[in-house]
């Protein structure tokens, strides 16, 4: 059972005008209260910047993962969840973030620069400057090749990897089709595979990488395959999405990069947000904005919604690529900090300059295409064109 709250919404997360656009329907709600019950997902939906941050930082509202049924067919994408970093709380979040950030920590994502910069400059040699597909030919295979390099897998998989992770995440949406999931169980299981052999290899011969980092650690096998397929998952997701969304803004705007490339890489971050809605259950009765949220009830910070809120931004619609200050909340707050963002803030920081000094008058060359998703919200693809500098 749910308390009464001040109000509820019927808002349509899967309706084509939210998917395309968001940010009016969060700015209407918002404007009606910062916290509202959603019917159709049985939870609370926050909507302010300050009610998302509490949701992600309030230690009795946590990450629970629950199977999901039918357990035996479901088993290969529960197994990645169960035991990854992001579905726990701590103390077992800890144990399992811990040896995962020692990794992070031994400097593997700085030595990763000059490699980010030279794919960078092979991929957009690669492309045509009269016309090309920016993702497919330049924001998508850079991160993929990178945490591939990151973690140690051949970068013959990369293309495997894009296609696994997309059907994995797929499962996040709000209503996922029974085809959506076919899908996820066998990229599980695959994904699952490739990871196993690598485990194996490592530990018959270590290498520079961050699976045998992994491997040396007190994780369990199934530990750290799922700690692998979340890094992939999660290590690439955010870059393509952010940059896609970002620079399809900009363009728009006729916008070029500040001369603080920093600035404009935490403003492409906030102003589309590729992650719009994380999922928290309440552990104990917890009060968020007027609504008390009883324990056993779910509640989701909007990020999205928070990164649009102008009582902290001003004029949180407009794109500034000099933005400062910018307190977003796009790899959120708490425990459940982003551990990759340093590495997602390095490839932005790196690729986005590249592309407009290859192509400095680079523009849409047609009207981005949309992965049609809410939870994880980017393009399939956004044409460009340009001349050499």
């Amino acid at each position: 059972m749910r308390s009464d709250p001040m109000r509820s919404t019927s808002l349509d997360l899967t309706a084509p005008d939210v998917v395309a656009d968001p940010y009016p329907h969060f700015a209407r709600e918002r404007e009606l209260g910062a916290v509202a019950w959603h019917e159709p997902s049985g939870m609370y939906l926050t909507f302010s910047h300050a009610t998302v941050g509490q949701v992600q930082r309030d230690r009795r509202l946590g990450r629970l993962w629950q199977d999901k049924e039918p357990l035996d067919y479901l088993e290969p994408f529960n197994l990645l969840h169960r035991n990854q970093m992001m579905e726990n709380e701590p103390p077992e979040h800890t144990r399992l973030r811990r040896p995962v950030a020692r990794a992070f920590a031994r400097g593997h994502v700085e030595r990763l620069r000059p490699r980010v910069r030279e794919l960078a400059a092979t991929l957009l040699a690669d492309v045509d400057p009269d016309g090309f597909d920016v993702i497919a030919g330049y924001a998508e295979p850079l991160p993929v090749l990178v945490i591939a390099d990151l973690l140690g897998v051949p970068r013959s998989y990369a293309h495997d990897l894009r296609d696994w992770s997309q059907a994995i995440v797929r499962m996040y949406e709000v209503a996922p089709s029974q085809q959506t999931v076919d899908d996820a169980v066998r990229a599980a299981v695959d994904f699952a595979g490739l990871v196993r052999e690598l485990v194996a290899e490592r530990r018959a011969t270590p290498a520079d990488d961050l699976v045998t980092d992994l491997v040396a650690t007190e994780l369990s096998e199934d530990e750290v395959v799922a700690a692998v397929v979340l890094l992939l998952n999660a290590g690439h997701e955010a870059s393509v999405n952010v940059f896609g969304n970002g620079l399809a803004a900009m363009l728009r705007r006729g916008l070029r990069p500040g001369t603080g490339v920093e600035a404009t890489v935490e403003e492409m971050l906030r102003f589309d947000s590729a992650l719009q809605l994380f999922e928290r259950t309440a552990t104990e009765d917890v009060q968020v904005g007027e609504v008390l949220v009883e324990e056993g009830q779910k509640i989701a910070a909007l990020l999205g919604a928070a990164n649009r809120d102008p009582a902290v931004f001003e004029a949180p619609d407009v794109f500034r690529v000099d933005r400062t200050p910018n307190n977003h909340l796009a790899f959120g707050v708490g425990v459940h900090f982003c551990l990759g963002a340093p590495l997602a803030r390095m490839e932005l920081g790196e690729s986005l300059p590249q592309l407009f000094a290859t192509f400095p008058d680079l523009e849409l060359a047609g009207e981005p295409e949309s992965r049609g998703t809410f939870v994880l919200r980017g393009y399939r693809s956004v044409p460009v064109r340009g001349s050499h500098a």
